[in-house]
This record gives structure tokens, sequence and C-alpha cells, in this order.
């Protein structure tokens, strides 16, 4: 690894941190591996006076003022070590955005469907390219959808997201609950978009069927079945499965105008975000360790960690006859899907957004650096944006030039 100026600055500044610390309280333990807050509350850091903290807070700054956001939840780890955590703006009226707070993590869950299904693989217990037939007998063209094709989006299933009748019916109820049967139905309403494996194209399907195939697989329980191949392990303690739309306290609320006024949506349902017991909560600080473990393959052999960066999308995504530019998009080797995870030139991410909530988990490699974001709109937000994602991008530009994300 370079020795970058941000790992000059940041060594100077844990130099001086923890001598004042040994001063007064002895010397601190040694993090168990990656992020070093587990245990102890999430929290904001003290104010920083100048260097790359500073750096993080002003970037986070203006992009709350340019885009109108209600709140920015943000953490920052460099080698496993906190550089910055802070909460900027409100929650809620009064109410002032705390680094404590929960909020929806989205597709976060399908990096760790993904990780899980990576691990039953290093256990031998299943191979990739296994039909899913064995486990879905009841999903149509199963024996030519194997586990691959799910967790790599390459199966051809529609995207019931994109369905006008579904969206309607969304927007008609955002507090409705949906269940797989459900999703998967509307999915199948519609004709492939491609014979499986040999094109990609996103659909929440994909991830449905896989949390379904991940529980016959295992027979156990998928909210189970997460906690103990990849949340235990990272500890973190924070991330939950909800059945319900419920999330734990303190929360982090959301607000959206989606529906054409400006509205509280925080306990939207989101069962059709993704498989049930992986609809998830967390904090930043779980966010941020999420990153630096996903991201750095900790979890897996090196074999499925090149897996998990790329598990066969590199070069698929063409647009056809059957499937728009819109859809099938391609997946080249600088900007690319891999097994439940977004793979961006040096960094490797996820990038939930839905019902007024966005949010970045992200970790370059390279630099062990790790940045989360969670952000809350306003009544003037832009519509359509991740505008966690912008944040996390000015903040990466900063912090890592040498390692540029590749353009949208």
């Amino acid at each position: 690894m370079r020795y970058t100026r941000l790992a000059r600055t940041f060594c100077v500044v844990v130099l001086v941190a923890a001598s004042a610390q040994a001063a007064s309280a002895g010397p601190a333990p040694a993090p168990a591996g990656g992020d070093d807050s587990r245990g102890r509350a999430c929290a904001a850091t003290p104010r920083p006076g100048d260097g790359p903290a500073r750096t993080v807070l002003e970037i986070a700054e203006q992009v709350k003022r340019e885009l109108d956001l209600n709140s920015v939840i943000l953490r920052v780890t460099y080698g496993g070590r906190e550089l910055v955590t802070a909460g900027l703006g409100e929650s809620m009226t009064g109410v002032p955005a705390d680094p404590a707070m929960h909020f929806r993590t989205g597709s976060v869950g399908i990096a760790y469907m993904g990780t899980t299904l990576l691990r039953l693989v290093d256990e031998g217990r299943v191979g990739l390219d296994d039909p899913v037939a064995r486990w879905l007998p009841e999903l149509p063209n199963a024996d030519h959808i194997t586990l691959r094709m799910l967790a790599n989006s390459s199966s051809g299933l529609t995207d019931y997201v994109t369905n006008a009748d579904f969206l309607a019916a969304l927007t008609a109820a955002p507090f409705k609950h949906w269940t797989p049967e459900e999703l998967i139905g509307v999915s199948l309403s519609k004709p492939v978009w491609y014979e499986p494996g040999t094109n990609w194209s996103y659909s929440h399907a994909n991830f449905v069927l896989l949390g379904a195939a991940l529980e016959r697989i295992t027979g156990t329980r998928l909210d189970v079945l997460l906690r103990q191949y990849v949340t235990d392990p990272l500890r973190l303690d924070e991330t939950r499965n909800s059945f319900t739309p419920d999330i734990p306290t303190p929360v982090q609320h959301a607000f959206t105008s989606e529906r054409g006024m400006y509205e509280e949506s925080t306990f939207w349902n989101p069962s059709w975000t993704t498989a049930p017991g992986a609809v998830l909560t967390g904090d930043i600080c779980d966010l941020t360790a999420s990153a630096e473990g996903i991201g750095s393959g900790r979890l897996l052999s090196p074999q499925s960690h090149r897996e998990l960066l790329n598990p066969g999308t590199v070069g698929l995504g063409t647009p056809t006859a059957t499937c728009p530019a819109s859809v099938c998009m391609p997946n080249t080797e600088e900007k690319h899907f891999g097994m439940g995870v977004i793979v961006l030139g040096d960094w490797i991410l996820q990038n939930p957004s839905f019902s007024g909530y966005a949010a970045v988990q992200s970790y370059l490699p390279a630099e062990r650096l790790a940045i989360a974001v969670s952000t809350t709109k306003g009544k003037a937000t832009p519509p359509g944006t991740n505008t966690a994602e912008i944040i996390m991008n000015r903040i990466a530009a900063a912090l890592a030039p040498d390692h540029p994300l590749p353009a949208p």
C-alpha cells in the first residue's frame, strides 16, 4: 500500500490522540480486527480543528446545504480505526441527528446473502452453478437457473419494482405487507428478458428467491442464517432484521415527496425490498464495519472473495431486441455488479435508496478506507438521487484521489 498523504496525516492524528489517552488511562486494548468501535455506543467524535476529518465534515455540510437534506449521519475509518463520526441536521424537528440512530440499510442485505452463499460454497455444501430446481422446484425454468445467476442477477427474471401495476399499488398503500409469493408473482407475470446466464439485468426478484433458496439449503430461517454467517462474525451488534416496519430506537426519521406531498415515510412497510429475513436496519458504526468486513472478504476464502467481486458478470449486459438498454446495462471491468455488491474501480460498495432513506457503504481495500453515509430528504431534495452516495463520492475524491470512482 502506498504511504499516502492521508496515511501520514492520519498517523499523526492517531499518535497524538494515543499519547494523550496513555497519559491518563494507560494503554488501550487492541481491536479484535476491523472497526475498533464495537463494544461501545456509536457516538460522534469531537469536532476536528483541521486535517482529513475536518475535510470530511465540510464536504458533508456542503452537500447537505446543496441538496436540502434533513440529516446526514456518517462515519469514516482508515486502517480499521475511526477518522470521524458525525450527525448533521435533524432527524425530526427539534431532534438532532445522532450516530446512534438506526436507519434502513436495504440492499446491504443482498451483500450479506451473497457472502452467506459463498461461505456455504467454502464449506462444500453447495456449488455456485448448482441449478436451483433442487431447492425451488416450483420456479419456472429452475433447471436452467443457478445459484450464481440469482446472486449475480443474471437469471433474466424481470424486476417487479419496474412493473407499473406494482408501483401503483405500492404508492397507493405504502404500509401494505408484501409476501414473497406476491412479489415473485409480479415478476413471473412478464416474460424473461433473456435466457438465464446469457445477459445481465438487476432484478429484486433474484434476491427474494436467493433468500428462499438459502433457507431451504440450510434448513435455517434467513435472519438467523445471516446472523450466523455475517453479522455476528463482523460484530454488527446493531444490525437487525425485522418482519414488521419497526425500527429500533433511536431512529433516524425519513421523509419524502414521492407520492406528491412531503410526508414522513419512516415506517412505510419495507417488505417489498428483498427477502424476508434480510430486511435490515442498523447504525452508522455497523454500516462502516460492514463495508470493511464485506469489502475485505475476511469472511471468505480467497477464491470466494474473487467470486464476490466478479462472479462472471464482467462482459455481460448487452441491449437486445428483447432487453432494452435501460434494463440490460453493460458490466465492465471498471464498473460491474458482483455477488450482491457493486464494484466501482477500486471500490466495493452497496447503495440502498428508497422511501426517503439513502445510504452507502463503501470500501477501498488498497487503503483500508471505509466510508458509510446515511441521509434523509428535505422538501427541496432532488428526486431520484442517492444523496448519500454523492457525499461518499466527494469524500472518496478528497481522501483517496489516486483511486477515482468511475463516472455514473
